[in-house]
């Protein structure tokens, strides 16, 4: 079973995200509101992947994401997610090091899965990783 963190300053998307992961099979071992909340969380709990949304409040999910890189090791693979369009960052989500990108209306346990075995396969072929869209 994968093991999740969901970083979000909103409690209504906290509680929602883990109710619909849970649902769909995934253990979401923690939720976090800061950076340091979750610093904190990674280094106890040693998710599978940490859910890092772009915009808490007062701070940047990037950055956030750079000091769970840093400052926690090993680093846990990461998936930013965010209300924005992806095209909004897309330079910032590639200089990132979070595996790859979802939009929250996307957010689903196979939505997950599949872009970390997108980043292996990214790891192996160069090919992009994040989610792919309907067109």
């Amino acid at each position: 079973m994968l093991r999740c963190l969901i970083v979000d300053d909103s409690r209504r998307f906290l509680d929602a995200a883990r109710g619909l992961l849970e649902s769909q099979g995934m253990a979401v071992v923690g939720v976090a509101s800061t950076g340091a909340e979750a610093l904190r969380q990674v280094e106890e709990l040693r998710p599978d992947v940490t859910l890092v949304d772009l915009d808490l409040g007062g701070e940047s999910g990037f950055e956030v994401a750079r000091r769970l890189e840093h400052d926690v090791g090993p680093p846990p693979r990461m998936i930013l997610i965010s209300t924005h369009d992806e095209q909004d960052y897309a330079d910032l989500i590639a200089a990132s090091p979070a595996v790859g990108f979802l939009p929250k209306s996307a957010l689903s346990a196979v939505a997950i899965r599949r872009l970390l075995n997108g980043a292996a396969d990214h790891e192996e072929t160069g090919a992009p990783v994040s989610e792919p869209r309907d067109t």
